[in-house]
C-alpha cells in the first residue's frame, strides 16, 4: 500500500489523501485548499496522478475543504463513485451548488469591476461541474461495510463534528487504514460524541487545535456579553459564520438566551441560503444529533431567513440595533462580505468571530485586528470591535483528540499527523509521543510513503476487526 499526502498536510484546508492498495487508487477526501494565495493557487494545479485514474472517492465530511475539490474532479475525467454517509451526501448537494454559484458571481464580479489581474476572471468550477460531481455521490449508512474489491472494503464511524461526518476505515488484506476525518467534541450541544475505531494498523488523524485547548466558558454567556456591548452603543453584530453547524449552533444558542430573557428583542437576520437549507437537513438526521423537535423549533424562529439577494440587501436599511449571520465562516466569500463593507468602519458595531479563522484568510486578519481588510478589491476600514467566540468549536482540542485515540485498544503501526498548521500538528505529534508512546509523524505535502501489509509487519489479528469482514 502507498499513501500520499496531496492536501490536508503542512495546512489546515485541502485534505485529500490518495491510497492505492489492491490494485486501487482511492481519495479520502477531495478539498479545496483555502487561506493564503499560495495555498489557493493549488486549485488550479493539475493532480500528480490523472483524475480519471482514480477509482473511488471517500468523504468524511460536506466541509469545502474536504469536499470542494469534486467538480474539479469530476471536470477532468473522474467518473468512479463518491461514497459518504446519506447526511454527507445531503449536504454536498446544497454546499457543491452553493460554492459553484459563488465561484461564478465573484468571476463575473471582478469582470465587471475590473479588479482581477485575469482577463477575464473565470471560476474555479461552474454549476455544471458541480451537478456532473453529484451525481456520481453513492451513500452508505454508517458502520455498514463496503468493498471496492475482493481485497479492499472500508467503513464508515461517527466522527460528530457536523452532520455526517465520519471517519474512514479501509482493510486491505485485513490491513486496516483509519483516517480520523474532523473530530468533533464529546459534549457538543448539537452532535453526538466521535467514536474512535477499535484498533488501527496506520493512523491519518487531524490536528486543527493540536496547540490548543477550548477554554472553560460557557458560549451562552460569552455571546450575551457581546450582544449587551454592542446593543449599548446602538450597533450591529456581523457574524461571518459557517453554514453547516456552527448556523445552527449560534441559533440555538440566542433561542435559549431569548427564552430565558437574557436578550432584548433585537432582529436576527440569518443571511444564507445554504444555513437556511442545512437547517432543514436536520429533521432528515434526527439519529445523528442531540436536538428534539421542540429544540428544531426554536433554531427555526429563531431569526429572520433571508433567501433572495433583494431581501439580503434591505437588511442594511433598517436601522438600529440587529444581529446579522452570514456566510463566510473565514470571511473568504460570500454575503458576509457586503455586510463587512458596511458595517466594519463604524465603531459601534461588532464583528463577532465564531469559528477557526485559517491563515491567509480575511477572518484571520480580523482576528489579528489588521486596521483594514480587503473586500471586492478595495481596503476597507475596520473600526468595529472585532470580538473572538472562544468557547464556539466543533473541533476536538489536543486533550479530546488525546482522549479519542487513548480509546483506541491497540497503538497504529504508524500514526500520521495531518490537516493543522504547522505549529499546530507538530504540537500534536509531540503529544501523542510523549503520552501515548506512538511512532507519529507530521507529512509534507505530497509525499509518499509505503505501508507494509499486516504480515509484513507480523502484528496479531485483533478479536475484532473495525473494517469490512468478508
Amino acid at each position: 500500500m502507498k499513501l500520499t499526502f496531496l492536501g490536508g498536510a503542512e495546512t489546515v484546508t485541502g485534505s485529500r489523501f490518495l491510497l492505492e492498495a489492491a490494485g486501487k487508487r482511492v481519495l479520502i477526501d477531495c478539498g479545496l485548499f483555502q487561506g493564503t494565495k499560495n495555498l489557493r493557487r493549488r486549485n488550479w494545479e493539475t493532480l500528480p496522478v490523472p483524475a480519471a485514474s482514480i477509482d473511488a472517492v471517500i468523504l468524511t465530511h460536506a466541509h469545502i475543504d474536504h469536499c470542494g475539490y469534486l467538480p474539479v474532479l469530476a471536470r477532468d475525467g473522474f467518473r468512479g463513485p463518491v461514497y459518504c454517509t446519506p447526511g454527507t451526501a445531503d449536504l454536498c448537494e446544497v454546499m457543491l451548488r452553493d460554492s459553484a454559484r459563488l465561484q461564478e458571481e465573484e468571476a463575473a464580479f471582478a469582470n465587471a469591476h475590473g479588479y482581477s489581474k485575469h482577463h477575464p476572471a473565470l471560476p474555479l468550477y461552474t454549476l455544471q461541474d458541480a451537478e456532473r460531481a453529484l451525481r456520481l455521490i453513492g451513500p452508505r449508512e454508517f458502520d455498514a461495510p463496503a468493498w471496492l474489491n475482493s481485497q479492499l472494503g472500508f467503513r464508515l464511524l461517527p466522527a460528530g463534528h457536523i452532520l455526517g461526518a465520519a471517519s474512514v476505515v479501509l482493510s486491505c488484506n485485513h490491513t486496516l487504514i483509519a483516517f480520523s476525518g474532523d473530530l468533533g467534541r464529546p459534549d457538543d450541544p448539537l452532535m453526538r460524541a466521535p467514536a474512535p475505531p477499535a484498533h488501527a494498523d496506520y493512523l491519518v488523524i487531524e490536528s486543527t487545535y493540536g496547540d490548543r485547548l477550548h477554554k472553560a466558558l460557557n458560549p451562552e454567556d460569552e455571546l450575551a456579553e457581546v450582544f449587551a456591548r454592542t446593543f449599548a452603543r446602538g450597533g450591529v453584530v456581523v457574524m461571518p459564520c459557517f453554514a453547516v453547524g456552527r448556523a445552527q449552533e449560534i441559533l440555538y444558542y440566542i433561542a435559549r438566551l431569548k427564552e430565558a430573557g437574557r436578550m432584548p428583542s433585537i432582529p436576527v437576520y440569518l443571511d444564507s441560503p445554504m444555513a437556511i437549507s442545512v437547517t432543514d437537513l436536520y429533521r432528515r438526521h434526527m439519529h445523528e444529533h442531540r436536538l428534539t423537535l421542540s429544540q428544531l423549533y426554536a433554531i427555526d424562529h429563531a431569526s429572520f431567513m433571508t433567501r433572495t439577494v433583494d431581501e439580503s440587501k434591505a437588511i442594511a436599511g433598517r436601522r438600529g440595533p440587529k444581529v446579522i449571520i452570514a456566510g463566510s465562516g473565514m470571511a473568504t466569500g460570500g454575503r458576509v462580505l457586503h455586510h463587512l463593507a458596511h458595517y466594519a468602519p463604524d465603531p459601534r458595531n461588532t464583528i463577532a468571530l465564531v469559528g477557526y479563522q485559517a491563515a491567509g484568510t480575511r477572518g484571520a486578519a480580523l482576528e489579528a485586528h489588521e486596521p483594514s481588510i480587503k473586500l471586492h478589491g478595495e481596503y476597507v476600514p475596520v473600526c468595529a470591535e472585532v470580538a473572538s467566540i472562544s468557547s464556539l468549536s466543533a473541533h476536538a482540542d489536543y486533550t479530546e483528540t488525546l482522549r479519542w485515540l487513548a480509546d483506541m485498544t491497540c497503538p497504529p503501526e504508524r500514526t500520521f499527523v495531518t490537516h493543522g498548521e504547522p505549529a499546530a500538528a507538530d504540537a500534536l505529534r509531540r503529544r501523542i509521543t510523549e503520552k501515548l508512546g506512538w511512532r507519529c509523524d507530521v507529512p509534507t505535502w505530497l509525499e509518499s510513503v509505503d505501508l507494509p501489509e499486516r504480515d509484513k509487519l507480523k502484528r496479531p489479528y485483533p478479536a475484532d476487526e473495525s473494517a469490512p469482514a468478508a
